[in-house]
Order: structure tokens, then C-alpha cells, then sequence
């Protein structure tokens, strides 16, 4: 499904379980996969010297250095390597975020693959926002394709998920991670959940909404579901369809539990902003540093509508 996969990494055990998954992809799919590692950030102005973002070491960014980084590459992912023959490594230089986006942007990738963050500590429910990673924050905001966030063990491969959950709130860019998710589950044909929660968690101490009014709400997002996602369908009914009442992001979580959710698809943001002016949502921030599963953060419309092998169905216009 995917022509050609970017997989960023720090070359470190904190990205292993976001390396398992895009090998895994990549051999499965015949993708074409770049893993790709931004070794060092130029220490000031024009200076011929960078810090090395896992040491923290000033090292001289010389061809023999950068020859000396790919093969601790090579020798990271050794087991990986010899089962495929349709992968490239590349060392680079530079701010993190800003290299993805150039190398995803360059290559047309139709996804990219990368840990939640670059720390080693383990990634628990108590970890605040300014936690997530940074270089994820800014690659999901601008990246053109959807971002897969690998932050624990994801214990089935692409090909074989059974169930993968999309949560919606009606918006535009719900709208993209939708089609993202039904192209998904409809190739590799597993079922599809998909899902809405009706956010009640704003001041219900201080307005508490009637039983009336949210039985009103349910009624009209019921509606929604029907018109914006279940029509769409066609031909696929390997699916549900359900609205739950909370904190979105503590919904999702409980619903994706209950239902064994090998994949949980969400929108990068759900504000109707221009997507690479949207801070990267909060829920699907919660999300990821909670769940048990991949989660994929969709961004833009660009690269969701895709036929087999990353190929857009004749007539249509990148």
C-alpha cells in the first residue's frame, strides 16, 4: 500500500519498537524504505563542527565521520538488513524536524515512521506535554503524508492487525483520517472501528449539560456518523460504528483497549486551521503516550487516497 516508507531514527534502542514496524512494513508492502538519521545540529552559525544529538559530543561532520555513523547504522539494524534488500540508509547533519520534512518532502514518501520521542525513560501516563518529542510534534504538524508514532512493542505486524480504531469529530481533517483508515483496513482486511466521543468534560461542574440536551447531541451526532463516515462505506461492512461520552482521549484509549486495537488512526488536529499552522492536537498528543498500539497522526488529504503500491486511482491529481 505504501510505495516508498521514511523511517526517521536516533539510531538508539529508543526507536527499536518504531524500527520493528517499518522493516516489517516495508518487506511486506515491497516499499521502498529510507532510514534515515540526523546525527548532529551545527553548534553555531557557519561553524564546521556539530554536536552529536546522542553523545553530546562536538565532532567534526567530515566524510569519514559520516562514513563512521552509517555503519553503527548498519550495525544497529543488522537483522533487519539482510531480509530485504529495498532499503537505504542516509546520515545527515542538521535540526531533526526540518531534515525529515526535507527527506520526506524530496522522496514523495507516502508515510513516515519514528518513535514518540528521543528520551530513554519509559513512556508513562504521568509524563507532561512538553515531554513528547519535539522533532514528532513538528513532523506531524507539516508533514504532507500520515506520520506513524511507534512509542512501545507493537506485537502484530502491518499485515496481520485485526482491528484498527479511527477516531472522529466531524471535522475536515477527521475527514482525512478516516479515508486513511478505511483505504487501510479495506487492503489489508481487517475491521474497522470507527469512533466519536461527545466531549463533556468543559465545566460540567459549572454548567452541567441536561439529560436532555445530551441525549440531543447524541441524536445529532448519531446523524453525523451516518452521513459523513457509514455512507462512505460502500461495499465494505466489516465495521462499527459507536459514540461514547467523556474525555476524549481517555475514551479512545478505553475503547481501543476493549477492542484489541492493533492501529489507532486519529487527525493530527481537529480545529479548522490551516493544518501546518495547528499545534499537533492534545488528544492525539494523550494518546500517544498512553497507548498500547501504533498510533498514526493524519496531517493533510495529500497522501490518504491511495490504490495499492501507493498509486493514486487514474484521474486524480496529487
Amino acid at each position: 500500500m505504501f510505495e516508498k516508507i521514511l523511517f526517521a531514527t536516533t539510531a538508539s534502542p529508543t526507536c527499536d519498537d518504531a524500527a520493528r514496524v517499518a522493516f516489517e512494513l516495508s518487506k511486506k508492502n515491497k516499499s521502498r524504505l529510507s532510514v534515515f538519521h540526523v546525527y548532529g545540529i551545527p553548534t553555531r552559525g557557519f561553524s564546521t563542527f556539530v554536536r552529536d544529538i546522542r553523545t553530546g559530543d562536538i565532532e567534526e561532520p567530515d566524510e569519514n565521520y559520516k562514513s563512521l555513523v552509517v555503519e553503527e547504522m548498519k550495525q544497529t539494524y543488522a537483522k533487519f538488513l539482510p531480509t530485504y534488500d529495498g532499503i537505504d540508509l542516509q546520515a545527515v547533519t542538521g535540526e531533526p524536524a526540518t531534515e525529515i520534512l526535507r527527506k520526506a518532502r524530496k522522496d514523495d514518501v507516502n508515510m513516515i515512521i519514528m518513535g514518540a520521542h528521543a528520551r530513554a525513560d519509559d513512556v508513562g501516563a504521568s509524563r507532561h506535554r512538553a515531554i513528547a518529542g519535539s522533532t514528532m510534534q513538528r513532523v506531524a504538524k507539516a508533514a504532507r503524508c500520515p506520520v506513524l508514532i511507534v512509542s512501545r512493542p507493537c506485537v502484530t505486524c502491518w499485515s496481520y492487525f485485526a482491528n484498527i480504531v479511527v477516531g472522529v469529530d466531524f471535522s475536515k481533517a477527521s475527514d482525512s483520517a478516516f479515508q486513511f483508515a478505511l483505504n487501510v483496513a479495506k487492503e489489508i482486511g481487517c475491521k474497522l472501528h470507527v469512533f466519536h466521543c461527545m466531549d463533556l468534560s468543559v465545566d460540567p461542574a459549572i454548567n452541567p449539560p441536561s439529560q436532555a440536551e445530551v441525549e440531543a447531541r447524541l441524536a445529532k451526532a448519531k446523524q453525523k456518523m451516518q452521513d459523513k463516515y457509514i455512507a462512505k462505506m460502500g461495499d465494505f461492512d466489516n465495521y462499527t460504528a459507536d459514540i461514547w461520552e467523556g474525555t476524549p482521549y481517555v475514551e479512545i484509549l478505553k475503547f481501543a483497549r476493549e477492542n484489541k486495537a492493533d492501529l489507532i488512526v486519529l487527525a493530527h488536529h481537529t480545529r479548522e486551521v490551516d493544518p501546518e499552522q495547528a499545534e499537533l492536537g492534545s488528544t492525539v498528543e494523550q494518546v500517544v503516550l498512553r497507548s498500547a498500539c501504533p498510533v498514526c497522526s493524519v496531517n493533510h488529504p495529500d497522501k490518504v487516497d491511495v490504490s495499492p503500491y501507493g498509486v493514486r486511482p487514474a484521474g486524480e491529481q496529487e
